[in-house]
């Protein structure tokens, strides 16, 4: 222990000697002279005493945590050159912080205490669940009983109805039976009054003579039913009353007697037009397209209603105007009909059916996608998965592109997906979670959660693909997988440790560590979903990347989702088709044939389909052709109706084109969805003041037709990854056309802001740096009228423009002609002192009036 002297301590604690020999007395030390020791007990002792008399707790508390520093000095010989040497002082630095053994077993007993609460907590958690489970199981049980309870009742009453129609049916058939009996009835008694009544005469002796017919005797006049009352009058006789004449046949003079036709009385006439006693409602189909004439057709109305009710909507149309479907569903709605859309794929139907007459199910590899912010490591541990190194190969030693890669293992195959992380690679991730099984999530150890990896989560939830999150570079010394865990906890992301039921590890992309545990994560995450897809018939995929390759045309990345792929098949996607000339893997490698979740690379469309468009095989080329034929005719159609639909906001866009500044752009990349990202990212840097216009985006290097357009918009090329041909160089160099090339996208983002920026005029603002008041006028023959001023706010300078206030309304605006301070010339008066002020050009300065003293500045425009 270390002793000290009385006098000593007191210099140190800054007390009288005579003051501390009190102290130390009262405390029990024998110490009486100021050059006696003090051990360090005693020190102790003291400092409890004092504790005492203050009220304060005798308990000295110790610390937790010692920091020792250590320094050390030495000199070394450094060679100076020319053979001379010289002396350099080393000063080495050592730090060691030892922990008391009691606070690390608080913290492990605090730990524990709190990974109970966390587990008890859990467990209540999951009882709620289950609960809630058998809550909704009883619903849902509930549920079906009225549903089965509401079909048996529609049941009945269909029967019921059936039977009603029945009945009807009968009874309808019995009154046509009745109604068939009595026309026969009657026809037979007409043909029985006929027969009697049609007498003729008989030949006698040869020869033939006219005879009289007796009238038959009463008794054998037969009796007539009283419906025949047109036979009656005839067997009675003639309207006059006469019996009628019968001549016999063949007497010169004579005519023949006419038959006895009964008429039958002709139906009364019924006109087929009935009022409706109610509006007739029609089911509308309404395809993706359709004009005003055809829409009126559809709901039996007029054409002038229909265009009554696109006005009444704020649209003005003609009757040949096309509408889109969304429009055309709104105004069968308005009208009061059904609309009932129509998607027109019949086609592709044709398509689909091909393929689900193939039943035989085989399981497949899991199609993984990893995601996350960048520069947390996705594509290097996708690298050391791989064995290569794809990173090197990309600009700026990020990922731009979407790659796939097919992985063999000793536990089965897995298909990775790679996708960027910048923020402005949002689509091209969007496509990689449509087309995935399963995502890893790769959050760096040392990061936490991104911007990006919150939208990696949202896109895996959209898709509907589980999770696998893989923390990486835990080699690092300040890694901490902990905070990953909270971090992705607060977005509903929780590892099974916490009661979740996503899988995380922790990988080091560098050192290999824990590869082997996420393969046999990812492994054991598809085994439990049970993929299985055709590995027969028609091959159908999705298109995850495309570019135009100067050697080999079109060029598209293509992964099979089922069927198999195999060389010479007819390949549709999108509006682009053709024949299948050649497949490659990720490394290069031709092969003949592609199956299930395979990645390859086609040669041989007749373009570049967009990223995310699917893939089919057709039977022949010529329904290839015809499908691709009519999704291009109903892609021109729909634009033109959303022209069309847009045009009065265009009149109003263009009615502002004088006031914002607008910077055209025509943008070729080397792949289609690096385009798509760059056009979106720059169509994003507009604002109210100075917008960008893309007015066109494409696939391949730069040629003339790109420098032509550029010409007539007054564009600038952007080139991304590509470069220029002779010919659009020479061009290019002759109409003096701006031309920026770029391989990383930031780069591209900031230089067009700045040129966004350059495009706008400066804006000036007026600062008031002063102000004087008017407290005398005095005339002066040579300078006029000179203002006496108090200068009361700021300064008042010579060179700065000025305004004379009176009643705080602006009443001349000018120059200073003079300021003096007594007799002498000066540039500037500050506050607090008086002046001599002369206003240029104005004579009528009075007592009370404010000069007020400004200066322009210029502030940098701004997006």
């Amino acid at each position: 222990m270390s002793e000290v002297t009385v006098r000593q301590l007191a210099d140190v604690v800054g007390t009288p000697v005579g003051r501390l020999l009190e102290q130390l007395r009262e405390a029990g030390i024998g110490v009486d002279r100021e050059d006696a020791a003090i051990t360090e007990a005693q020190k102790l002792q003291l400092l409890r005493y004092l504790r005492h008399s203050h009220g304060a707790s005798v308990e000295i508390a110790t610390p937790k945590r010692i920091t020792l520093n250590r320094r050390s000095h030495s000199e070394i010989q450094v060679n100076a050159g020319g053979g001379r040497s010289k002396t350099v002082n080393v000063e080495v630095r050592k730090k060691r912080t030892y922990i008391k053994r009691s606070a690390i077993l608080e913290q492990e007993r605090l730990a524990e205490r709190q990974r109970e609460e966390e587990e008890a907590q859990a467990g209540v958690q999951a009882q709620q669940e289950r609960e809630a489970r058998l809550i909704a199981e009883e619903e849902a049980k509930r549920q079906a009983a009225e549903e089965e309870a509401k079909r048996q009742a529609a049941e009945e009453e269909a029967k019921r109805q059936a039977a009603e129609e029945e009945a009807k049916r009968q009874a309808a058939e019995e009154e046509a039976k009745r109604q068939a009996a009595e026309e026969e009835a009657k026809r037979q008694a007409e043909a029985q009054v006929k027969r009697r009544f049609d007498v003729e005469k008989k030949p006698e002796n040869g020869l033939e003579g006219a005879r009289t017919e007796k009238p038959a005797s009463r008794k054998a006049k037969p009796r007539f039913r009283s419906e025949d009352r047109e036979s009656e009058q005839k067997q009675r006789g003639t309207k006059f009353g006469r019996k009628e004449l019968h001549i016999a046949p063949g007497k010169a003079g004579t005519s023949k007697r006419k038959k006895f036709r009964p008429q039958k009385a002709a139906p009364a006439a019924k006109h087929g037009f009935e009022r409706p006693t109610a509006p007739i409602v029609h089911d509308v189909s309404i395809p993706e397209t359709i004009t005003v004439a055809e829409l009126a057709q559809k709901m039996s109305v007029k054409a002038a209603e229909v265009i009554k009710a696109l006005m009444k909507l704020g649209i003005m149309a003609t009757i040949n105007q096309v509408l889109d479907q969304d429009t055309a569903t709104i105004v069968v709605e308005e009208m009061g009909h059904k609309p009932k859309r129509l998607q027109e794929n019949t086609l592709e139907l044709e398509l689909v059916q091909a393929e689900q007459e193939v039943s035989r199910q085989v399981s497949r590899a899991a199609v993984v996608t990893i995601m996350g912010h960048v520069d947390h490591g996705k594509t290097s541990l996708l690298d050391y998965i791989r064995r290569a190194k794809v990173a090197t190969s990309e600009a700026g030693g990020i990922t731009q592109h979407i790659g796939a890669y097919k992985v063999r293992s000793d536990k089965g195959e897995i298909t990775f997906i790679d996708t960027p992380g910048h923020a402005a690679f949002t689509a091209m991730r969007a496509r990689g979670a449509k087309v995935t099984d399963i995502v890893i999530l790769v959050v760096a150890a040392d990061d936490g959660a991104m911007p990006q990896t919150v939208e990696a989560i949202q896109h895996a939830r959209a898709a509907g693909a589980p999770l696998v999150v893989a923390v990486n570079k835990i080699d690092r010394p300040d890694a901490d997988p902990d905070r990953v865990k909270q971090e992705l906890a607060n977005h509903d992301v929780i590892t099974e440790e916490w009661g979740g039921d996503t899988q995380f590890v922790n990988v080091s992309a560098k050192t290999g560590e824990g590869i082997d545990d996420l393969i046999e994560a990812i492994l054991l995450q598809a085994e439990v979903m049970e993929i299985k897809v055709s590995a027969e018939g028609p091959a159908r995929g999705v298109v995850i990347e495309s570019r135009l390759d100067k050697g080999r045309g079109p060029v598209a990345t293509i992964l099979v989702q089922s069927g198999t792929l195999r060389k010479g098949d007819i390949l549709l996607s999108g509006v682009e088709t053709g024949r299948v000339r050649a497949m490659l893997t990720e490394t290069g490698q031709e092969i003949i044939e592609a199956g299930p979740s395979t990645p390859v690379e086609i040669l041989g469309l007749s373009g570049t389909p967009n990223a995310g468009d699917e893939a089919v095989v057709v039977p022949d080329e010529r329904r290839a052709r015809e499908i691709a034929g009519h999704r291009q005719a109903k892609e021109r159609e729909v634009k033109l109706a959303r022209q069309q639909s847009a045009k009065l906001e265009n009149m109003f866009n263009e009615m502002e084109e004088g006031e914002i500044r607008a910077l055209n752009l025509v943008i070729k990349a080397d792949v289609q969805g690096s385009a798509e990202a760059l056009s979106d990212s720059l169509t994003k840097l507009s604002t109210d003041k100075a917008r960008v216009k893309v007015v066109a985006a494409g696939v391949g290097g730069i040629n003339e037709t790109d420098v032509n357009l550029a010409v007539a918009s007054n564009a600038v090329i952007i080139g991304f990854n590509v470069r220029a041909d002779a010919a659009a160089r020479r061009l290019i160099a002759e109409k003096g056309i701006d031309l920026h090339y770029y391989s990383v996208i930031y780069n591209a983002i900031d230089e067009i802001k700045g040129a966004l920026i350059g495009i706008l005029d400066p804006e000036y603002r007026e600062e008031i740096i002063g102000l004087a008041r008017v407290d005398d006028v005095f005339r002066s023959p040579k300078l006029g009228a000179i203002a006496g001023c108090l200068v009361i706010e700021g300064s008042v300078r010579r060179n700065n423009p000025i305004r004379v206030l009176r009643d705080n309304i602006v009443v001349f605006e000018g120059q200073l002609e003079s300021l003096r301070r007594f007799k002498d010339d000066v540039q500037e008066v500050r506050a607090g002192t008086e002046c001599g002020i002369g206003v240029k050009d104005y004579k009528d300065v009075k007592v009370g009036d404010q000069i007020e003293v400004y200066e322009r500045v210029r502030k940098e425009p701004a997006l």
